[in-house]
């Protein structure tokens, strides 16, 4: 990279730094600034009352923004407010999200609808009735249907709804002395210190409620005000204990900040600049789309780094994790591929996956639960949790990659079967990234095998998780020990490289959504929407089906391929 194409890049990567600071106002502390860093020792953690905010209304609404009936919006942190200080009648709220159609069809719910009142929910009679056998079920140690896990979520929503209305308990006094010690909500503040000592932090509580009852700009500042004040009593109670004023804030700066929203924002300019440069000749902005993308994956490494900086661990451990690990792998992966080769395919066909990947992460907070929680024992271990789940994340990385790779070539055999060149070159482009994605699943295979000994006292028990991605690996084995011995051609492999991410999905997805069983119940979760997958996939294996049949003449106009290449 020199002279010209060094400055289009230096041009590229400047033009992503600024669209970071793109609006400036998300930089400038508002008037709630104190009431957002409010420590609450919650989820096993001491975290920022605005994480606790967007957790609660996420988890509940399936959003972190609520339009009210009367069609004005709200931010999660508003919404919290209400909840907390009780200010409106949230019997009647349609705040609680029930999505999963079946299950509304079970409980005679409206399909058209997502969000239900906790009066509706709490008295239909079906949904209670699937919950009591749901629970029975738990009791005798029986495999719950997806009805019944699904119901389950809705009792979790409605507890969460019925525990955060006007909660006096809410854990935001610290403990006197003990660092691990519990804290306690201000109305059993009482417990841990003097009745005066305690007095004053209520009076700022109950000024806040008022003020917020009675609406408007001024007392949203009074609310602020007050806010300080309680803040810094409560430090002033403990300050050992009390978590430090820049922990809180880069909490909260991560949660303003969405750096993984940028990121894929990145990616899809990236993208459109790099289609540019492709056919529009006279414009070479390869480099500037080269910029574009390495800011967004800068950017998305800058979120990675806070993520871990909070939690204390690799952020790998739980779905919402893994989806974004995975589009980081497929940029960071396909930005190396591009600079040894510099055929534009691989960021061609690399961001559009990780801005699918971005995007659900940042849009699904309900099914791709973002919030950091304790782990569980088996995740403990921070030296295989490191290793393990990171390799096997960028093994389905690599193979998407291959699958947008694998979608461009197939495009070519559809529209432009006389392109040989630029055919052949996808595919071989197509072949390395499959190498790479195999060698990626066996080592984390094995690296698993490994951690189930020590935690689990067996290498390898056929447990779901297991068995999906020993048959993934397998479905990609096949077609390129096919391809060495010369059984399948360019077509063959780039079919291969689409059809056998069915197992990487069903490995990543499926074992965790639909059949929710085995010992990796700490990545399994509902909401997902199976008919949803499974109307893109027949889409998916549709285009595939045109495509062969393009190119071998199926439907009377065979193209020009050579006979060889059509045995492969």
């Amino acid at each position: 990279m020199k002279g010209l194409s060094l400055i289009k890049f230096v041009i590229g990567f400047c033009l992503g730094c600024l669209l970071l600071l793109m609006p400036l106002s998300q930089f400038q502390p508002d008037s709630l600034e104190s009431m957002r860093t409010l420590a609450v020792q919650l989820d096993g953690r001491k975290k920022p009352l605005d994480t606790v905010a967007k957790e609660t209304v996420a988890k509940i609404h399936g959003s972190t923004r609520y339009e009210r009936a009367d069609g004005s919006k709200e931010d999660y942190l508003s919404t919290y407010l209400a909840m907390w200080f009780n200010t409106r009648n949230w019997n009647e709220e349609p705040f609680v999200l029930v999505s999963y159609r079946p299950l509304k069809e079970a409980t005679g719910l409206d399909l058209e609808r997502k969000q239900f009142t906790f009066q509706e929910l709490m008295t239909n009679g079906p949904l209670t009735e699937i919950v009591r056998q749901a629970h029975q079920n738990q009791l005798s140690d029986r495999d719950l249907s997806r009805d019944q896990r699904e119901a389950l979520t809705i009792e979790d929503r409605l507890n969460l709804l019925y525990q955060s209305v006007g909660d006096n308990t809410l854990p935001i006094v610290p403990h006197p002395e003990d660092i691990k010690g519990k804290w306690a909500g201000l109305n059993e503040a009482q417990q841990l210190y003097a009745p005066e000592t305690v007095a004053p932090l209520m009076a700022q509580f109950a000024m806040m409620q008022q003020a917020l009852l009675r609406g408007g700009d001024t007392h949203l500042s009074m609310i602020g005000t007050f806010a300080t004040e309680l803040k810094q009593g409560l430090t002033d109670l403990s300050t050992a204990i009390y978590p430090a004023d820049a922990t809180l804030q880069r909490e909260v700066n991560f949660n303003h900040f969405h750096p993984f929203a940028k990121a894929w924002q990145l990616y899809a300019l990236a993208f459109g600049v790099m289609l540019v440069s492709l056919w529009v000749k006279p414009w070479d902005l390869y480099w500037s789309a080269i910029g574009l993308f390495t800011t967004g994956i800068a950017v998305q490494s800058y979120g990675f780094w806070l993520r871990m900086q909070i939690a204390g661990r690799p952020p790998v451990t739980n779905m919402y994790e893994s989806v974004v690990w995975v589009g980081f792998g497929i940029a960071a992966i396909a930005l190396a591929f591009e600079l040894i080769s510099r055929s534009r395919y691989y960021l061609l066909a690399a961001a559009p996956l990780a801005v699918v990947c971005l995007v659900l992460a940042d849009s699904l907070p309900a099914v791709l639960d973002p919030s950091i929680s304790p782990l569980v024992p088996v995740l403990r271990d921070n030296f295989w949790l490191s290793i393990h789940v990171p390799t096997i994340a960028l093994s389905y990385a690599s193979f998407a990659l291959a699958l947008g790779l694998g979608h461009v070539t197939l495009g070519n055999y559809l529209f432009s079967p006389g392109a040989k060149k630029r055919i052949k070159t996808l595919s071989q482009l197509t072949y390395r990234v499959l190498q790479v994605g195999i060698l990626l699943l066996t080592a984390g295979i094995i690296l698993g095998g490994i951690w189930a000994h020590f935690s689990w006292g067996r290498f390898w028990g056929w447990d779901p998780k297991e068995t999906w991605a020993l048959i993934a690996l397998l479905c990609y084995l096949a077609p390129l020990h096919g391809r060495l011995v010369g059984w399948i051609g360019d077509f063959g492999i780039s079919v291969a490289s689409v059809v056998a991410f069915n197992a990487v999905l069903m490995a990543w997805y499926g074992v965790n959504f639909v059949l929710g069983t085995g010992l990796h119940s700490y990545g399994f979760g509902t909401g997902g929407s199976e008919l949803f997958l499974a109307s893109v996939v027949g889409l998916d294996l549709l285009f595939v089906l045109v495509a062969a049949a393009r190119h071998y003449g199926w439907l009377g106009g065979a193209d020009a391929l050579s006979t060889a290449e059509n045995n492969g």
